[in-house]
């Protein structure tokens, strides 16, 4: 009984894999350690609900960007600091869930926490959305760094998907250490073969990524 239950749970944990398209993976399987917090499975985003296409808090990315971003895990280890994600793969119809919402002026649900300063009607002007994301290539992540000592993110001087200019990697209206701390997280991301996003402190981008110009758009489960 107990060789017949062993092998059920192994095609069981074959049959969720399979789901991935080549060349994909669960993070947490090359990195086991690292945290997450995946907003967009929850309530607490600028949408103020569970956001399409995100039917599980499992976080996916490309072999190849899981791959280095492990090596950066590994540096912030030996200071006792670990990794944070936010998001990571998001499928297209995430991405058009966005789009409907931000055409939708009435729903101001969640301005006090993430666009106190910009009016809802401009995110598109602005930048702040867009028709296709980079995070559907599979390559693209939202992270932050946390103090395995306290069990506190770092202090970035800006929120996650906080919609401003404080939230530019280069603001200078932030303190000396949210300076620092966000110079840690960009030198390291850096090294590593990641580019940032320069009006977000928390996105970066594998270099060379396997998918330039494929948006994938099937569900985070």
């Amino acid at each position: 009984m107990k060789h017949i239950l062993i092998l059920l749970f192994t095609l069981s944990v074959s049959l969720v894999t399979a789901q991935l398209p080549k060349g994909f993976v669960y993070v947490t399987d090359v990195i086991p350690d690292i945290k997450l917090d995946l907003r967009y499975c929850s309530h607490y985003n600028f949408v103020g609900k569970p956001v399409d296409g995100y039917n599980a808090e499992v976080c996916i990315m490309t072999q190849q960007a899981s791959e280095a971003l492990k090596k950066v895990q590994d540096e912030l280890r030996q200071q006792n600091k670990s990794l944070k994600i936010f998001d990571a793969y998001r499928p297209q119809q995430a991405v058009n869930h966005f789009m409907k919402w931000a055409k939708n002026v009435n729903d101001t649900l969640m301005k006090q926490d993430f666009y106190p300063d910009i009016k809802k009607q401009n995110l598109f002007k602005l930048e702040y959305i867009a028709s296709r994301s980079g995070h559907s290539r599979g390559s693209t992540v939202d992270l932050t760094i946390v103090n395995l000592e306290t069990g506190k993110e770092l202090d970035m001087g800006s929120p996650y998907d906080f919609f401003g200019e404080v939230s530019w990697v280069n603001d200078i209206t932030i303190t000396k250490e949210q300076q620092d701390n966000r110079q840690l997280l960009q030198r390291l991301m850096l090294k590593h073969n990641f580019r940032n996003y320069p009006k977000e402190w928390w996105h970066f981008t594998l270099r060379w990524e396997p998918f330039p110009n494929t948006y994938f758009d099937f569900p985070v489960e």
